[in-house]
Formats: C-alpha cells, structure tokens, sequence
C-alpha cells in the first residue's frame, strides 16, 4: 500500500555503505531525505548522486541527515563512489543502503512495476524529527530530480512547521509568506503585530519570521 503525507515512516534495518543501520536510531530527531535511485553505474544517477554530495553543508544546516537507496549491493555502492568521484568532482558523503532483496523498497513501494519491476523509481521522502512523511516526490527513471527544489521544500516545511503560515507560488526563503486562513484576524495581530498586506481577506502577506 503505498505510504502517504502524514503517515508514520516504517522503520527499517538495512546494510549501507557506513555500516549495519536501524533507521530510526540513525536518524534520531532529525529531518530525513531517503530517495532511491534505479541502478549503480548509470548516467542520471552518477550526477544526482555527486550534486547531493555537494549540498551536505545545506542539509546540515537545515538538521537533515541524507540516505540513498538501490537494489544494488553495498559493495557495489562503493565501487561506484569512485566514479562518481571522478566525474562529478565529489564523492558520496552520506550512507547507501544495499537493498538486493528489495526488502526496503517494498516496504516504501519504490517498484512500479508499470514503469520497470525490476528496478526502483526515483523517490524522494521527507521525513520529520516525529518520523511522520512531510514530503512524497516521485520521478521516472530517465528525469533527473531537482536537489535544489527539495532544500526548497524543506524550508518550507521546516518555517511551516514552527508558524501558522503557508508559502506561496515559487517561494524561496527570505520571501513573504501567507498567514494561514485558519487564524482570525485578531489572532494575526497578537502573532504579527508588525501588520500584514492584505490583497484579499483570505491572502494576507507577511515578511517571512524565520528571516529575521
């Protein structure tokens, strides 16, 4: 069945390239990226793998830990480090389950046997410190995903989270935010006494407080 916003991320124990892992002890509290990627030596992977490795100090500011995934094996994931190294200028700096017997990928329904039922589609969860999925992006195999676009959202998530406001269209942080619909006017003004801009009684406009 496949897992959706709200719902407990399963727990898992796997091999990866940093060692034997129980999924909820190695992430803690923190936030988690776990995206599976088809197979070991291909092309989009290679430069999917070597982009996210870049970002590391992005996802530590943000206090989320990275975890990749394929059918392949561990020592397989290791061999191709190496190349990933070499051609993309960094090598992977975060851990890669070894998932052979798709025991993990079942349980995140990452085979869609329309598209291949061998090998996993390129899934993406965000995860919260309460172990609850924040976040479900889905690509095809051939389509390189957007690393920049999941920070993005994770900003958003994040802000969302700790104040009752929602981001608008195209939103990146350090822009305005919308104050929830939920909250009345008189409960915005005790939340936001500096005022808001009001384009429409429901669109009420407010510099974004995690900027301050």
């Amino acid at each position: 069945m496949a897992l959706r916003l709200g719902d407990e991320a399963p727990n898992f124990q796997a091999e990866t390239t940093e060692g034997p892992i129980d999924f909820y002890e190695w992430k803690g509290d923190s936030w988690a990226v776990l995206f599976s990627h088809p197979k070991d030596f291909t092309p989009v992977c290679t430069t999917e793998l070597g982009y996210t490795a870049k970002l590391k100090d992005e996802f530590d500011k943000r206090n989320v830990k990275v975890i990749g995934l394929s059918v392949d094996s561990v020592e397989d994931h290791q061999r191709w480090a190496a190349d990933i190294e070499e051609t993309q200028g960094m090598a992977p700096n975060f851990p890669m389950i070894g998932d052979p017997d798709r025991k993990v990928a079942d349980l995140y329904d990452m085979i869609h046997p329309n598209a291949n039922d061998t090998l996993t589609v390129r899934s993406v969860f965000v995860i919260g410190p309460d172990n609850k999925i924040k976040l479900t992006i889905t690509y095809p195999a051939s389509t390189g995903r957007n690393f920049d676009e999941i920070l993005r959202v994770i900003d958003s998530l994040q802000l969302t989270a700790q104040h009752q406001v929602a981001t608008p269209v195209n939103w990146n942080h350090g822009d305005d935010v919308i104050i929830a619909p939920a909250l009345s006017d008189e409960e915005a003004k005790e939340k936001f006494p500096g005022g808001w801009k009001a384009l429409k009684p429901y669109l009420r406009l407010v510099p974004d407080p995690s900027a301050n």
